[in-house]
């Protein structure tokens, strides 16, 4: 039986945890989840391996790979961006993680799944431009027949 305690923890450990799925791409740091726990990083790590099977670097980056297997298997970006992307700062120990938790390098996994067929790849430009919005699109503010003003697309194709 669950008790409050035990309630509260796991909630705290499902804030934390969730930060981490929200936000893999950036650079997250351990105190920073562990106070989003209301933890101390070594109580966090301890009470998150031992609810989750794992450490938190280990469950970010499991995260940070199996988004990466479905950008190599939808989009045409190179390896080192979707690296990056991802949220991982260095193409070295990215291939090393990634081959250790697939069992194959990215550019090799990425070369069976187009063997096995499947939709086109979505062009590199269309996913980097979904993933950052521009500035002036987020200054920009709807009109109510639908145009946008301030930024530099509308509905109609006018500027």
């Amino acid at each position: 039986m669950t008790t409050a305690p035990d309630v509260e923890r796991l909630a705290n450990l499902r804030a934390a945890k969730d930060l981490m799925d929200r936000s893999y791409s950036e650079d997250l740091d351990l105190d920073a989840i562990a106070g989003e726990a209301g933890y101390s990083r070594f109580h966090f790590v301890r009470s998150f391996r031992d609810t989750y099977g794992r450490t938190p670097r280990a469950y970010l980056s499991e995260r940070r790979i199996e988004r990466a297997r479905e950008l190599l298997r939808t989009v045409n970006l190179t390896v080192t961006e979707i690296c990056y992307l991802v949220g991982f700062s260095s193409l070295g120990s990215f291939s090393a993680r990634f081959k250790e938790n697939v069992g194959v390098s990215p550019s090799e996994y990425r070369e069976r799944q187009i063997a096995r067929g499947g939709p086109p790849p979505i062009p590199g430009c269309f996913v980097l431009m979904w993933s950052t919005p521009t500035p002036q699109l987020r200054r920009s503010r709807r009109r109510m027949d639908g145009r946008i003003v301030g930024g530099t697309i509308s509905r109609r194709g006018e500027p």
